[in-house]
């Protein structure tokens, strides 16, 4: 791809990008939030059409006319964001637009034969349920996969791979890794799309950064580091900008004044109970591998999914978390792991979703006062340094890191008592990153609560004042700042308790 230029309205998505891979080659494309990566592959994928520049593909000029066409050249792409039917099948969403069909006069649909082909690929990823199940019925992780089974049943000769991680856990991250060599060595040229760069630094060939919208430079394989990657990222170093956790001299005896949680049931784990306390301006995070029951019990806290049994006291009140209204109004707020589905609604404004949950504040006899709304929206936007082209915009044309400045923003139009953040830098850079990092401290420091649900260890041990680690909807063990590593959390993460040897080989394995 050479001098590749595309403008929306009046921002310059990209600016004269030059960009090339070659057969067998991992090359890692890397970038912030709205450095232009997505708007070059969609380009690659047929998606989108270049303002100016040429593609080439295996030595000859091409101009990609659609999806289907780059389909058919070869071109296969797993975006970031899951584009699978929910309703259909694992089967079905593997082979859609692609169904064997029987030889009678009704070319029915071969389902025996339809399964027998999709199956290879998932068992290629270490993956083993029914063919026929429901994507709606798997874990976000296990529809990751899915899409990572139907890119490779294409048997593309270029894949695109933006964020394909993002969902898994170490062990399904390694088993994708194992197969992109593998394909590799087939000859087939990978993009690998990752913020999590020591993914990037682990399979890599080479790497190339974009910095708003154009080249900002390229590594090899030699002495690549993760500090050099966020030098080409963003122009500087990310090791100044990190925040020190400082748990609460006073924490332990302000436990009482804060969340408290006590046998809680969810309706995941029924026959488990889970019981923390957290103080105001405590950091308290959840660790766990996938299927722990940490999402399950944010749902609960937060109304979502009624509790099967348990109490919660904040401030010395007990309170009813039976919907989510009840829980807004005691000021206890979740931003969810999954926010394009559950933590905005992406066809409305950045003013729209961030003022959603308090309507009432901006309007007078049930009309809403767009001036008084705009106004409150432009404040909160300047405070989370919120890059859009207009408050105006639709959210789905923010970038991820964008999109959950809007999720976390809708929430800070009053004090909030407790905030629970699911995942919430899955997908976003390391600039806007640090900057909800950021954000997280400093609700801390105002007296919140926070508990910090992630699958990243670096993140949970560079935030967290405590760890809370899970094990299937059970709290294993709770560690303090001075024992965090990560073969002490995987450990309790596998199911051993604290003090126990005897899944110590088992958290090894994971980690490796």
């Amino acid at each position: 791809m050479l001098g590749i230029c595309k403008r929306f309205g009046g921002v310059q998505a990209l600016d004269q990008v030059d960009f090339h891979v070659h057969s067998g080659e991992v090359t890692a494309l890397i970038g912030e939030n709205g450095a232009g990566k997505s708007t070059l592959m969609n380009i690659l994928g047929g998606i989108v059409e270049p303002d100016a520049g040429r593609i080439s593909l295996f030595g000859r000029p091409v101009a990609l006319r659609n999806v289907r066409h780059a389909i058919e050249l070869g071109i296969g792409f797993i975006h970031q964001e899951l584009n699978v039917l929910e309703n259909l099948g694992v089967a079905d969403n593997i082979l859609l637009g692609r169904e064997p069909h029987g030889r009678g006069p009704l070319k029915l649909i071969d389902r025996p034969k339809m399964e027998e082909l999709a199956r290879p690929y998932m068992r290629l990823l270490g993956i083993d349920v029914p063919m026929d199940c429901p994507l709606r019925a798997l874990s976000l992780a296990q529809r990751q996969m899915v899409e990572v089974a139907k890119a490779l049943s294409l048997k593309a000769r270029i894949l695109i791979m933006d964020e394909p991680t993002s969902r898994l856990t170490a062990t399904e991250t390694e088993n994708l890794l194992r197969v992109m060599r593998s394909l590799c060595g087939e000859g087939v040229a990978i993009i690998f799309i990752s913020h999590r760069l020591k993914e990037v630094i682990d399979i890599a060939d080479r790497v190339t950064g974009l910095r708003d919208g154009r080249n900002a430079g390229s590594l090899g394989r030699e002495g690549l580091s993760q500090d050099k990657m966020v030098r080409l990222m963003i122009g500087r170093s990310g090791a100044d900008a990190r925040p020190r956790p400082s748990t609460p001299a006073d924490a332990p005896r302000a436990r009482s004044a804060g969340l408290h949680v006590r046998s809680l049931v969810t309706q995941a784990y029924p026959r488990s109970d889970i019981g923390f306390a957290c103080a105001p301006g405590e950091i308290l995070g959840f660790a766990g591998l996938v299927g722990a029951g940490r999402s399950e019990m944010a749902r609960a806290l937060f109304g979502i999914d009624p509790a099967l049994g348990g109490n919660v006291t904040l401030c010395g009140k007990r309170v009813s978390l039976g919907s989510p209204a009840e829980a807004i109004a005691q000021g206890i707020y979740l931003i969810p792991e999954d926010r394009r589905e559950q933590g905005l609604i992406l066809g409305m404004s950045v003013t729209e979703n961030i003022t959603l949950p308090y309507l009432e504040r901006f309007s007078f006899l049930k009309w809403v006062l767009r001036s008084r709304e705009r106004k409150a929206v432009s404040r909160q936007c300047r405070m989370l340094n919120l890059k859009a082209q207009s408050n105006d915009a639709p959210v789905h044309h923010l970038s991820g890191g964008n999109q959950q400045k809007v999720a976390l923003g809708k929430w800070l139009q009053s004090k909030p008592n407790v905030v629970i953040f699911d995942e919430p830098t899955r997908g976003i850079d390391i600039g806007a990153k640090q900057e909800i990092y950021g954000l997280i401290r400093r609700l801390a420091s105002e007296g919140a609560v926070i508990l910090l649900i992630s699958s990243d260890l670096e993140e949970l041990i560079e935030l967290s004042d405590r760890i809370a680690v899970m094990h299937e909807g059970v709290l294993t063990g709770t560690l303090e700042r001075a024992a965090f590593d990560e073969t002490s959390i995987m450990r309790l993460a596998v199911g051993a308790s604290e003090g126990s040897t005897g899944s110590r080989r088992a958290a090894r394995q994971i980690l490796q």
